[in-house]
């Protein structure tokens, strides 16, 4: 008896030390990201939260005025058209690039020839630089030399602003902005159609469903989690834009296409409030998060009803 319990003491410590080592070994191949991580994120956070609460110009040392600068966000326009338009962007992509993201994977995933070189294509714009492909179409929706007039004004239609009509800015720069991210929507909804149980498809064509009962009642609800995830990724990066409108209108005309990152990055380093803008950023961060939660409860609250 004594034997045995020995045995079961040497085994356990034996497996306590494969864990520890484990552990370490885990630890000390993740290290460097962890480090990135905090060096990056966590400590320019802590940094940023103690900025804005200061009135630092990043030339000078600011003096703490407590909330101050949270106190001003509300009397400041600026801001309210910056907010309104990157809700505007979000609500002009988000649904057209779900839907039609899924519609074209749908496509994308079935069996003929060259599709290979079809997924590349739609691919492409997405893994090109933003920025490259913010002054191409700044130069396609150019006013006067653009390509798109060029084609109006060849079958008699009149030129537009486009980027240079404070009317028409926003609406293209969401179509670029489309063009750039719809890539990714395909790729994640084909990803996702792989893993559509075919014989369930099948089963039930079958008992005599049509295409679209299979699609709603099979396909839709398999992809649901994955259109969380693109509403989730959308959203965040729309709250992000930056680089399109840096290189296309950077702003302008009249503050229409003026985002709140890019007012972040007018107050910091064109009008050098940095402890005004970290205010600006942080209310950027909550409400972030405050659409991030809301669109998880939305698609779990929609998993639990369907």
């Amino acid at each position: 008896m004594a034997t045995t319990l020995d045995e079961a003491t040497i085994a356990r410590d034996a497996n306590r030390r494969i864990r520890r080592s484990a552990n370490i070994a885990g630890w000390t191949f993740a290290s460097p990201s962890v480090i990135i991580v905090l060096g990056l994120s966590f400590i320019p956070m802590i940094w940023a939260a103690y900025l804005s609460l200061t009135n630092s110009n990043l030339v000078s040392p600011g003096h703490f005025i407590g909330f101050a600068n949270y106190a001003a966000l509300a009397k400041d326009p600026l801001l309210r058209q910056a907010f309104t338009n990157t809700l505007l962007l979000a609500v002009l992509y988000l649904p057209v690039g779900l839907v039609a993201g899924l519609g074209v994977a749908i496509l994308l995933n079935q069996k003929i020839k060259l599709i290979g070189f079809y997924r590349t294509c739609f691919l492409v714009p997405f893994v090109a630089s933003a920025a490259a492909e913010g002054l191409l179409f700044a130069f396609i929706f150019d006013s006067d030399f653009g390509i798109i007039n060029a084609g109006l004004q060849a079958v008699g239609l009149p030129r537009q602003g486009f980027l240079q009509n404070p009317s028409q800015a926003l609406a293209v720069l969401a179509i670029v902005y489309f063009w750039t991210q719809f890539g990714f929507n395909i790729v994640i909804y084909l990803a996702a159609l792989q893993d559509v149980p075919q014989e369930v498809l099948e089963a039930a064509a079958i008992d005599g469903a049509r295409k679209w009962a299979r699609f709603w009642h099979v396909t839709l609800p398999t992809v649901r989690p994955v259109t969380i995830f693109l509403l989730v990724w959308g959203l965040i990066d729309v709250f992000q834009l930056f680089d399109l409108v840096y290189t296309t209108t950077r702003g302008g005309p009249l503050n229409s296409t003026l985002t709140l990152v890019y007012y972040i990055y007018q107050l910091a380093f064109n009008f050098f409030t940095a402890g005004y803008g970290a205010a600006v950023a942080y209310v950027l961060f909550f409400t972030s998060l405050i659409a991030i939660v809301g669109a998880l409860a939305f698609g779990r609250r929609r998993r639990v009803t369907l």
